[in-house]
């Protein structure tokens, strides 16, 4: 395994890669609404990825035909945009999307309602959102990686959902997917020691029901195998000497206090 402890100068460009996904997912959010198609989508998110100078980090990616992973309701991740594909009052929409800034990569996810949903799909959303950020209070120098995953588990399992398996976070930097994988899941052992400079991709992916997952036969979707629905929740994350930045999320103020693992 070989981890990249990023430079200041390379820590400012994820930075700033990191604020122009943040104003991405942000306007994409603001388009999701009945009627819109999967496709549309799409183009939408590579209209704005390339207005800010950027490049989308999915297209073309080991063959991924977009910019935006869009996957509806028991798609887990990778849906590829298509313009039959309508969105509909009640589904839930996750949108995964990535930018290259000369030359760095964020990466982060969203999962949104679309109008009124069910109770237990916004309690699903919830909670995959909230699982991240309990899995960041471990995100800390001198804590270790599996110590965020099992965080992350701990708190899915606690409210009634399953933590997908087959899939997992990761690195990131000049390249989309570096060392180390993360797990949401708890390992045996703790992992490598986390010191300032990694800079992690963090994505906990939930299912309403159990966590085994297949492929569709375009090789990218990837859905539940029992038909429930899937949320999926993702940010990029820089250690600190103190604690972590989100640098997907630049307006988040935390207030992480010391925890036990």
């Amino acid at each position: 395994m070989s981890v990249t402890i990023k430079s200041n100068r390379e820590i400012e460009l994820m930075r700033e890669a990191g604020k122009i996904l943040f104003q991405v997912h942000d306007e994409l959010a603001k388009a999701i609404k009945p009627g819109i198609s999967t496709k549309d989508i799409d183009r939408l998110g590579e209209e704005l990825i390339r207005s800010y100078g950027c490049t989308p980090s999915f297209l073309n990616y080991n063959g991924y035909p977009a910019s935006i992973c869009v996957s509806v309701n028991d798609e887990v991740v990778h849906g590829i945009p298509n313009k039959k594909h309508i969105i509909r009052e009640g589904d839930i929409v996750s949108l995964d999307a990535g930018v290259i800034y000369k030359g760095y990569h964020s990466d982060a996810a969203r999962t949104h309602a679309v109008g009124e949903i069910s109770p237990e799909a916004q309690r699903l959303i919830d909670a995959t959102r909230e699982s991240f950020f309990e899995g960041i209070k471990y995100a800390k120098p001198g804590n270790h990686l599996y110590d965020i995953s099992r965080a992350i588990q701990r708190y899915v399992e606690a409210n009634g959902f399953s933590v997908v398996r087959d899939l997992v976070g990761h690195g990131i930097g000049t390249n989309l997917h570096e060392d180390p994988q993360i797990p949401n899941f708890k390992q045996v052992g703790r992992g490598i020691r986390l010191v300032p400079g990694m800079t992690l991709a963090i994505e906990p992916m939930v299912n309403a029901g159990a966590y085994d997952v297949w492929w569709l036969e375009d090789d990218w979707t990837v859905v539940t195998q029992d038909g429930s629905l899937s949320a999926h929740y993702e940010n990029t994350v820089l250690i600190t000497d103190g604690e972590p930045e989100l640098l997907s999320l630049p307006t988040f103020k935390h207030n992480i206090s010391n925890v036990e693992i």
